[in-house]
């Protein structure tokens, strides 16, 4: 496997890379990082070989209150024309979905903590060895339409469109794989406030206590980046 260039876009402090960031260190690929919340200062576009498009507590449609967002989104229509590999992880999988001519609005249900995911596309070769059925961490209230001919690759109860892929380039998440147990206190931490009574909404002692799968997930996003590192 050759060294890559990996670029990501971080959207608020306490969600990073995570366990991608021990793949890529791994594999002995090189990173920076784009944190809008700090500045907005994209590479050139030769100057990387993959795009990681993290998660935040924002909507797309909020340019008003983040107006880094609009040269965020341009920026991804950019890497999408230049045929760059781009990983979309919750806010992420949103914004690649918008780039790609779908739409993002509000889900029916908020889905908060370690849910069972299904897969329907049996084909893609960036799914190879990615089991028909895992639990992962979620933390989403907004969910997206795919334009055609893209369709969803997995689905929960809560939400239809969990995972997409795209001409053997893009993977949109829009759960995560990513995180380690530090992660996940850190988004507990800064989001309190939404863990409230509903239907798939965890208790937060309950979502601590979940460690379990996260042995799992580090498995599965592992397999995921290698499939997408194989594919020309």
């Amino acid at each position: 496997m050759k060294s890559l260039r990996i670029h990501y876009i971080q959207h608020v402090p306490f969600e990073d890379i995570a366990m991608i960031g021990n793949w890529a260190e791994e594999k002995g690929h090189q990173i920076t990082k784009t944190p809008v919340f700090s500045h907005t200062v994209f590479p050139e576009i030769n100057d990387f070989d993959w795009l990681v498009v993290l998660g935040g507590p924002m909507n797309i449609y909020e340019e008003t209150l983040f107006p880094w967002l609009k040269a965020e989104k341009q920026f991804i229509r950019k890497a999408i024309e230049a045929q760059k590999k781009l990983i979309g992880i919750c806010l992420g999988a949103q914004l690649l979905a918008d780039a790609l001519g779908g739409k993002v609005y509000k889900n029916s249900e908020t889905e908060i903590g370690w849910f069972p995911v299904a897969r329907t596309n049996k084909t893609s070769v960036l799914l190879k060895n990615i089991p028909e059925k895992f639990t992962c961490f979620h933390w989403h209230g907004d969910t997206f339409s795919l334009p055609a001919p893209i369709k969803s690759s997995a689905y929960s109860e809560a939400c239809q469109n969990q995972l997409f892929t795209y001409n053997n380039q893009i993977i949109g998440l829009q759960f995560h794989l990513e995180c380690d147990f530090p992660a996940v206190e850190r988004m507990l931490k800064n989001g309190t406030n939404e863990i409230i009574p509903a239907k798939y909404i965890q208790d937060l002692e309950f979502i601590k206590s979940q460690t379990q799968y996260i042995s799992e997930n580090k498995q599965l996003l592992f397999t995921l980046l290698d499939n997408m590192a194989e594919v020309s």
